[in-house]
């Protein structure tokens, strides 16, 4: 870029501090704010699949990534009640040899931390904590002002907004949207291993089916940790927080006929909370002007492809590039744009898809459920679903505005 912009990042998160690195590596002058006094991210785990390692790995943080995780030696798709177990092969060591990095699940705070220490290695005052952002405005000299709320205001050429999936930044650019709850609560919990019985220590990524949820669990943490999270239909729940606390009896009451082992994991987790699941549509539009959105902000997608936050990661990978590649903030923010809201949409489209294949009536049946987890996760099938995601790599995919090419890309 013919000149060195000055960047502001709206949003302290994974996706906001991977975007941080992304361009203060290339040299830009670079400040995240963010509304909480402490950066700390929630208590959960994230699955990295290849293509969001890849990203990671680009930035210079292989070695600290490999010490956080934890990589599974499989998958297994088990049935809800009966425990009937399918060995699945896009994990472990054949990930390394199909994809060229592996596939990982950490703990989301050892993650947001060692993010916030590569940010601070590259600029120690980039971050700027108890910043809650109220205000946008676009300047006469083409650039943005950003105010905040009992903080002095600050102005940039350009902004990205960071800020998650209740975003200001596109409240307060494109509006709020529509959102509609899908009659789906999630819950989650993280376990210490020690209070596990040894059959439940298992070095594999799980996802229990049946009819009306799933369940997946996991190692975090090098394996210290079981993240065990699991979806159920319900109507009664509607708040979209993450540390709204509920209790194991509750939990337990979600899944009646479940198998015990789903029970036994339920009843050792110390604190249960519970979140509603809101969908929201893909957004056609993510730059107006100098102002830009990054993650959850402009793309949130349901946890049933676990791509979240690795979509966040493409994205900063992909801003980062083009800003070094064009010569002009509008080019860049154009390419940006132009790259990822294809391949955004077609994860979004494909988490939801997974609600169905997850909760299908068909698994009420052992007999029934047998043909259909051979069918839908038959080898073919997992090729399909997720090879065009795990083969993406953007580090290096040409950018470009040409639809026909983007499209090809995503």
């Amino acid at each position: 870029m013919r000149n060195n912009p000055r960047i502001g990042i709206i949003g302290g998160g994974i996706g906001g501090l991977t975007a941080a690195i992304a361009l203060l590596r290339r040299g830009y002058d670079v400040s995240v704010y963010e509304q909480a006094a402490v950066l700390q991210e929630v208590g959960a785990g994230l699955q990295l699949s290849p293509n969001g390692v890849r990203v990671l790995c680009s930035l210079g943080l292989e070695e600290a990534l490999l010490g956080i995780g934890f990589e599974p030696e499989g998958k297994e798709i088990r049935l809800w009640n009966t425990g009937d177990t399918w060995k699945l092969f896009d994990l472990g060591v054949v990930s390394r040899e199909r994809y060229g990095f592996p596939y990982l699940t950490v703990h989301r705070n050892d993650l947001h931390q060692l993010l916030i220490k590569a940010v601070e290695r590259l600029s120690l005052d980039a971050i700027h904590l108890d910043h809650r952002f109220v205000e946008v405005e676009r300047n006469d000299a083409g650039g943005v002002t950003i105010g905040f709320d009992g903080k002095p205001s600050a102005s940039f050429d350009v902004v990205i907004g960071a800020d998650g999936v209740h975003s200001k930044t596109r409240e307060l650019t494109f509006g709020s949207g529509p959102a509609k709850f899908t009659g789906i609560v999630a819950w989650r919990g993280v376990i210490p291993m020690e209070l596990l019985p040894p059959e439940l220590v298992k070095p594999v990524g799980v996802n229990w089916i049946g009819p009306g949820g799933h369940v997946i669990h996991y190692p975090i943490r090098r394996g210290e940790l079981m993240n065990f999270t699991s979806v159920i239909e319900r109507q009664d729940w509607t708040i979209e927080s993450w540390s709204s606390p509920g209790t194991n009896q509750e939990y337990h009451d979600d899944y009646p006929g479940w198998n015990r082992e789903v029970h036994a994991y339920i009843e050792a987790i110390p604190q249960p909370f519970k979140w509603a699941l809101i969908s929201r549509p893909p957004m056609a539009e993510w730059v107006r002007g100098r102002i830009a959105l990054l993650g959850d902000a402009c793309h949130p997608m349901l946890p049933f492809l676990a791509q979240g936050a690795v979509m966040a990661l493409e994205d900063a990978c992909i801003l980062g590039r083009a800003f070094e590649e064009f010569e002009t903030i509008d080019e860049a923010l154009a390419h940006y744009q132009a790259m990822r809201i294809p391949r955004t949409t077609k994860v979004v489209q494909g988490a939801y898809a997974n609600t169905e294949r997850f909760h299908n009536p068909t698994l009420a049946d052992p007999a029934g459920a047998q043909a259909y987890v051979d069918a839908q996760w038959a080898p073919e099938q997992v090729i399909a679903r997720y090879e065009w995601l795990f083969r993406y790599d953007a580090t290096s995919v040409p950018l470009t505005t040409d639809a026909a090419v983007v499209a090809s890309q995503a």
